[in-house]
This record gives C-alpha cells, sequence and structure tokens, in this order.
C-alpha cells in the first residue's frame, strides 16, 4: 500500500470549497482515504431548525486502549476578493516554498500531516497497543453547533473512551515550534439596543434620544477593568463590535439604537457572573438617560486550561527537538473546538504557523509541513511505542 504524502494530501484537501458549512464533497474523501489505512468510519450528520445541516468524521483504527484522537477542521472562511489572491484560493499552487490556498494554515494542511503520520506510524507498527482516532469537523468557523460540539455529545452517548486529544489549530504565530495552546479564555457576545422616544430635532425635550445613551453606556463599558490578569491568562478585555442606529433623516431623533460588544474573559470569571456584573451598570446607565434596554447574550465557551502532563511534556519536548525551539505553553488568541473536547479528553493544541490564516494568499512554508508530519509521527511512536 503506498504510503500518504503529506503535501499531496494537503493540496487535494484545498481543492474542495468548502465555505462553512459547505461539505462539498470531502468527508466522504476523507473517509475512502481513512479507510484506506483501516479506520473506521462514520460520518456524523447534525442540524437543528436554525442552522444548516454540518458533516463531521469520526474514525477510529484499534479497539484498545488508550486512544490517541486528533481534532481538526476543513471548514474555511470565505476566500474573499479572489482577485486579490496570486492564484485561485482552491487551486493549492506552490511558489517559493510555500503552499498557497484557502485552508493552507487553518487547517487543511494540518489534517493532512496527522493522517500521512498515522499511515506511515500503522505501516511500521501493526499491532501497537492502543487506537488512534481522529474527529474531524465542517463547522469550526461557524457557529459551532453541529460540530465539533455535537460529536463530543455523540462519543459521550457511545461511551466512547478519548484518553489525550491533539487538536491541530494553526497555534504558531510566526515560527514552527513557538507555541502549544494548553488553554483559552472565554467568549460572550452581547446584542444591545437601546429604546428611547422618537421625535423631532428641534424639540428634543419631547424625545428621549437613545443614542445619547448607547455611547454612554458603551463608555462605561469600554472603561470597565476585569483584571489584571492571572497565572495562566492575560488580562480579561472587552471590544465593542458595531454600532447602529437605522435612521433615514437627519431631523429625527430615532427611536433606538443598537450595539454588539464581546469579552475575552479569564479564569477569574464565569460568563453568568459577567452577564450579571453588565446588566447592573445598564440598568443604571439605562434608569438615568430614561431609556430602556434589551440584551442577548451568546457564549462561545468558558475559560478553560488543561493541567500539563506527561503527554504534553512529551509533545513539547519532540516538537523542542525537532524545531530548536524551546516552545511555550499559552493560553493565548481565540477560541477553538478545545473547548468541547476537554470536556471528554484532556487536551493541548499545536499545529501549523497561523500568520496568514484569514488572509488573502493564505500559505505555509512546505517545510514546515515536513516538519509538523515528523513531529506527529514521534508524538505516536512515543505514546504508543
Amino acid at each position: 500500500m503506498p504510503i500518504i504524502n503529506d503535501l499531496q494530501l494537503a493540496k487535494e484537501l484545498i481543492k474542495f470549497p468548502t465555505v462553512t458549512p459547505v461539505d462539498a464533497g470531502i468527508m466522504k474523501f476523507l473517509e475512502k482515504k481513512l479507510k484506506s489505512i483501516g479506520f473506521k468510519t462514520k460520518i456524523l450528520e447534525f442540524e437543528d431548525h436554525d442552522s444548516k445541516p454540518v458533516k463531521n468524521i469520526y474514525a477510529r483504527l484499534g479497539k484498545k486502549s488508550p486512544n490517541f484522537c486528533y481534532a481538526g477542521h476543513v471548514d474555511v472562511v470565505p476566500p474573499g476578493d479572489i482577485k486579490k489572491w496570486s492564484s485561485n484560493p482552491f487551486i493549492p499552487k506552490i511558489k517559493n516554498g510555500k503552499l498557497i490556498g484557502r485552508g493552507a494554515s487553518d487547517m487543511k494542511s494540518s489534517v493532512a500531516s496527522f493522517i500521512a503520520a498515522a499511515d506511515d506510524f500503522v505501516n511500521k507498527n501493526k499491532k501497537f497497543k492502543g487506537s488512534i482516532s481522529l474527529l474531524i469537523t465542517g463547522d469550526e468557523e461557524g457557529i459551532a453547533i453541529n460540530g465539533t460540539k455535537k460529536v463530543v455529545e455523540y462519543l459521550k452517548r457511545k461511551k466512547e473512551k478519548v484518553n489525550f486529544c491533539l487538536v491541530g489549530e494553526p497555534t504558531n504565530p510566526s515560527r514552527m515550534g513557538e507555541m502549544i495552546k494548553i488553554g483559552r479564555r472565554g467568549s460572550i457576545t452581547g446584542h444591545l439596543s437601546i429604546f428611547g422616544k422618537m421625535g423631532h430635532v428641534a424639540y428634543s425635550h419631547k424625545s428621549i434620544n437613545p443614542s445619547t445613551c448607547i455611547v454612554d453606556v458603551l463608555k462605561k463599558l469600554k472603561q470597565l477593568k476585569f483584571d489584571n490578569g492571572s497565572k495562566n491568562f492575560q488580562p480579561s478585555n472587552l471590544e465593542i463590535t458595531k454600532i447602529n442606529i437605522d435612521n433615514k433623516a437627519d431631523n429625527v431623533i430615532p427611536g433606538d439604537a443598537h450595539a454588539t460588544f464581546n469579552i475575552r474573559f479569564n479564569d477569574r470569571h464565569s460568563s453568568n457572573k459577567l452577564k450579571k456584573k453588565i446588566n447592573i451598570y445598564l440598568r443604571k446607565i439605562c434608569k438615568k438617560h430614561k431609556c430602556k434596554f434589551k440584551i442577548e447574550y451568546m457564549v462561545s465557551g468558558e475559560s478553560f486550561i488543561t493541567k500539563p502532563n506527561k503527554t504534553t511534556y512529551m509533545i513539547k519536548n519532540i516538537i523542542k527537538k525537532n524545531t530548536k525551539i524551546n516552545t511555550q505553553l499559552s493560553t493565548s488568541g481565540g477560541t477553538s473546538d478545545a473547548r468541547f473536547i476537554r470536556k471528554i479528553s484532556p487536551c493541548l493544541e499545536f499545529g501549523m504557523v497561523g500568520a496568514t490564516m484569514h488572509q488573502v494568499d493564505e500559505n505555509i512554508k512546505v517545510r514546515d509541513l515536513r516538519t509538523l508530519t515528523k513531529i506527529h509521527k514521534e508524538i505516536l511512536e512515543n505514546y504508543f511505542l
């Protein structure tokens, strides 16, 4: 059986235009590839009334413990203006030693790397003691309702034991080997509406201007100092992301105003405590301005940290050996699917360099892909042998 080539597989995956939540046939392709190695596979499709269906795949080779799982996603963000790309984002190109294409960094190359490493490992170790599994979703870049979250629920129902999970997100800021993620800050988004009383600008005393109130609210929220950080996390932070007053006339005081903000919070807080804190401010300020308010919160995940264990340090040492960099254990950055996986297994995140993820001409160095595949193979050897 021919050994799977990491670069060739990465190029094949990039060809699928899998902009969230479009599958474009990629899960069937992966299923065929994984079955050729010996994996037993299950394509899991989930949907609900508010979102489109999403296909995911869980594959396992072996029945024994321990079960080492690799988790990742093959959905990508939209390419933007294709004319700004040096080549079609879904026709991968090699230029100056770099693989260019949407998903090259985030994170189809990492998926290809692990599959190639697993193939090589299994070919040379037919009777290793344990199992290798993959949890691949098509719903990480979107609202993440029908992806890893529901696969994890499925695995819990099936009593599927995962002993350790490596999430292949692009954790390295600029150089291969710089950073492992062992946790993430939580994320909460607030969709705020302020209601006043519409009227003529010349007779402002007969109106209640919600824009005055919302400016005051946002100023006060932005000035909030949540904390100075904690042992494992950077400080919590609030950013205003949208302000909207849909007013068609210049001489009319609007009746309502809207804004959206996001808080990335560390382990000194929970989403429920933050909601209560924000609501206290809203009630106080809106009362002063004689306005009413409505706020809807969306929690993407709570802050979490996976306490480093011997597997964490084993992986750290392998990365250092192959990159000559003393890898940092970090909790920086945005959310990832590790927030769901950590509920069933200790996990960490390590993958490609993320310097160009979500950008025009997203790319990785081919030599970094080769290094990552070598790291993945040595992780499997050290974990099982």
